[in-house]
């Protein structure tokens, strides 16, 4: 093989490299934005949207599309009757086993680790968030949104593209949008995604009971706590969103008896991933296995 191709080979490997710790950067700033959407991160409104929608370019996320879907599915959080809004779609036992076998396999595929932290990331990132279908009724706000954060991204594109070439771009800035993309992903999954989260119907539902115990803590070690700017303190976060991130581990160290609530570790989370199915009867969330085998609502 040629010398220089296993030079550029074994340089490129080590771009890769330095590409987890850029998407964690990402990803923080992500958190960032997403802080501004909640109004939390300065006292003024003008600050956040524009501090949001700039950052919006970077995270390729319009921002005001992002804030109103981020809005409604807090309000409808964990409600088994109002699903579908900016959730991971997840099926009670019941609607499981009513679908055909086609719509069985459709559900399996889309719940599989490689769909849901993989394809799934990079559909949403790169083609969704490009055109705000779902918001056809929502006024002409998530449009300009969407279009403005999609004219400035193809800008800095074009620049950075100018600037060091499209295949040497591609190849650094690519990795790291998919890798955020799916640290993203799986970040939202764990917080509303475990085993001793709570759903409820209409006329059960409480909006404390679904914040406080619907949502997890995902108790990372420090580095990571950092990197994803303590969005692990979700089920806080949901009690009060405009608590900006950097005040959430204050709330843990006031009110210790917080911080056991919804607790989720590292190795429980990726454990969790097997949980796709809602139990009514028992309240929680089982695997494909456990509703085959017969520990299910039916």
């Amino acid at each position: 093989m040629d010398p220089h191709v296993v030079v550029a080979v074994r340089r490129y490997w080590l771009t890769l490299l330095i590409a987890v710790p850029a998407a964690g950067f990402v990803v923080r700033l992500f958190m960032i934005q997403h802080d501004c959407g909640h109004g939390a991160f300065f006292r003024r409104k003008a600050a956040n949207d524009w501090v949001g929608r700039t950052l919006g370019i970077l995270t390729l996320t319009p921002y005001d599309v992002w804030r109103r879907g981020a809005c409604d599915a807090s309000c409808d959080d964990r409600q088994l009757d109002r699903r579908g809004m900016g959730d991971v779609e997840t099926l009670t036992v019941r609607e499981y086993l009513a679908r055909s076998r086609l719509g069985r396999l459709a559900y399996r595929l889309y719940r599989h680790p490689v769909v849901l932290f993989g394809v799934g990331p990079a559909y949403l990132f790169f083609l969704q968030h490009r055109v705000p279908l779902g918001m056809m009724r929502g006024g002409w706000r998530p449009w300009l949104s969407s279009l403005a954060t999609n004219a400035a991204t193809a800008a800095a594109v074009v620049l950075m593209m100018w600037l060091v070439g499209p295949w040497a771009f591609l190849a650094i800035h690519l990795p790291v949008m998919l890798l955020a993309a799916s640290i993203g992903v799986w970040l939202f999954y764990v917080q509303h995604q475990f085993e001793s989260t709570q759903w409820a119907r209409d006329e059960a539902w409480n909006l404390q009971d679904a914040a406080l115990h619907g949502s997890s803590h995902y108790d990372l070690p420090a580095v990571l706590r950092w990197f994803t700017a303590n969005i692990g303190v979700h089920h806080v976060h949901h009690l009060n969103s405009r608590i900006p991130y950097y005040r959430l581990p204050q709330v843990l160290r006031d009110r210790p008896d917080l911080i056991d609530i919804g607790r989720v570790t590292l190795g429980q989370s990726l454990w969790n991933v097997r949980l796709t199915l809602w139990d009514e009867a028992s309240g929680g969330l089982i695997s494909f296995r456990e509703a085959r085998s017969g520990k299910s609502e039916l």
